[in-house]
This record gives structure tokens, C-alpha cells and sequence, in this order.
């Protein structure tokens, strides 16, 4: 379903500063010490492969490249080296709300963010009463989405997006999203997705979370790919690199 090949992703940090005339002039001076600073491989080579039905967890520290390549993976960004070949149909669940607009209500933005995800209006009609029974949310139906906290957006967010079974699901830290009890009903609606088939390339820093969904995990540091395999045996030697 996914094949990732010698993917390599390279970033050039503080570029926006060099339209400011005073970056500009300090740059008479130091652009050549600023040029190796602002080089940035956030991906090094990168290889491996996900079948169909599969779970592959994404662990690592911050800055280990995960979030990174799952936007290549989805197609949000487009590596400086290597390929990805996609076989399938992909919902990404990266930024929860990142769709929506602050001033329309719950309501509108449900039409909205879930015509960006490509539903029709029909589609959504159909399915507006079980998105909002399960984000849990309809006595603020009418409210602008600016006025929610952050749990709740999420919790509307995640409930469109998962409102039909993707072929592929791409996912970063959604399961910590909303209170306790709205977290154990992710994790039971992805465990359905993952019996029903779903493809599945998940980032967390749970590793109890990694290890009851995942069939195999990816361990990413600095870019690289430092082991991959069996999702237990992973985690561990990933737990003990971190304590000792």
C-alpha cells in the first residue's frame, strides 16, 4: 500500500528573514556561517514499506522526522530525495481542525471541513447526526468554532474525518485529543478501522498506545531510520535508550 524509497527531506530555515532589509545587511557579514545553519535534513534516507492491513507505529523524540514524513507520505509536502509510491485511498488526521474557519458555528464548519476531506453535501447530510453524537457536541452546534477550546475542536475534527473507513489512515497523536473518556472512544473507532481492513501509519509518544494498535513500529532519530521490526521487542529497546 506504501512504499517510502530513499526519502530524504531537507529544509532551509529562517528564509523569511531575508526580505527584511536589516537581515539583509546583517547577512553582508555572516551569510556564510547563516547558510550552513539554515540547511536542515529533517528526513535522511528513509526506506520502508507498509502492506495492506498493516499498523506502523512512528516512535522517536521530538524532532525525529515523524510528523515530517507523514505530510510526504500524504502528499502535503514533496521530499528533496527519494519517492513515495501510495496505493490507495488516504485520510490524513495531522492537524485535527486545521480546515476549519473560527467564525463560522460547529455546524457550518462540519460542511466545510468535510467538503475539504471530499465528502458531498448529500454525503454529509446523511452522516451529520452520527458525527455529531459521537464529537459530542450538539448543544454547540450554533457556537463559532473560535470560541471552542482546543478539546473540542479536535473532538469535531476527528469525528468527520472519521466518519467513513479510509483505505489508508494516516494519523499524529490523535488519540490524546478531548477528555479521558472521548480518548478511549478513538481508540475503540480506530480499532474498528484496523479490523476492517484500514492501512494504517501512526505517530504517537505512547508506547502503550504504539503497542496495543501497531503490528510493527519504525524507530526515527535525527531523520534515520534506527531500527524497525516487531512492535514489543521496538519499544523496549526504544524505552531504554531514553532512560538510561
Amino acid at each position: 500500500m506504501i512504499k517510502i524509497k530513499n526519502v530524504s527531506m531537507k529544509f532551509n530555515l529562517g528564509i523569511e528573514k531575508e526580505f527584511s532589509i536589516k537581515q539583509a545587511f546583517i547577512n553582508l557579514f555572516t551569510r556564510k556561517n547563516k547558510r550552513k545553519k539554515e540547511t536542515f535534513w529533517a528526513l535522511k534516507d528513509v526506506s520502508f514499506n507498509v502492506g495492506k492491513g498493516e499498523v506502523v507505529g512512528l516512535i522517536g523524540s521530538n524532532g525525529a522526522g515523524k510528523s515530517t514524513l507523514l505530510k510526504v507520505v500524504s502528499g502535503v509536502m514533496k521530499p528533496t530525495k527519494g519517492k513515495v509510491e501510495v496505493k490507495g485511498v488516504i485520510s490524513p488526521m495531522i492537524e485535527l481542525g486545521a480546515g476549519f474557519d473560527g467564525n463560522l458555528t460547529a455546524r457550518e464548519n462540519i460542511y466545510l471541513n468535510g467538503a475539504i476531506l471530499g465528502y458531498s453535501k448529500k454525503f454529509i447530510d446523511s452522516k451529520f447526526d452520527e458525527i455529531v453524537e459521537f464529537s459530542e457536541l450538539r448543544d454547540f452546534l450554533e457556537v463559532p468554532v473560535k470560541n471552542f477550546s482546543s478539546g473540542m475542536t479536535a473532538k469535531l475534527a476527528f469525528s468527520i474525518a472519521t466518519v467513513v473507513n479510509p483505505e489508508i489512515l494516516i494519523v499524529d497523536e490523535i488519540l490524546s485529543v478531548g477528555d479521558i473518556k472521548f480518548q478511549e472512544k478513538s481508540k475503540h473507532k480506530m480499532m474498528e478501522m484496523i479490523k476492517g481492513g484500514t492501512t494504517v501509519l501512526y505517530v504517537s509518544h505512547s508506547l502503550e498506545s504504539i503497542k496495543d494498535l501497531c503490528t510493527k513500529v519504525v524507530w526515527l532519530e535525527h531523520g534515520k531510520v534506527i531500527k524497525m521490526g516487531e512492535t514489543k521487542k521496538i519499544c523496549e529497546e526504544y524505552y531504554k535508550s531514553q532512560i538510561g
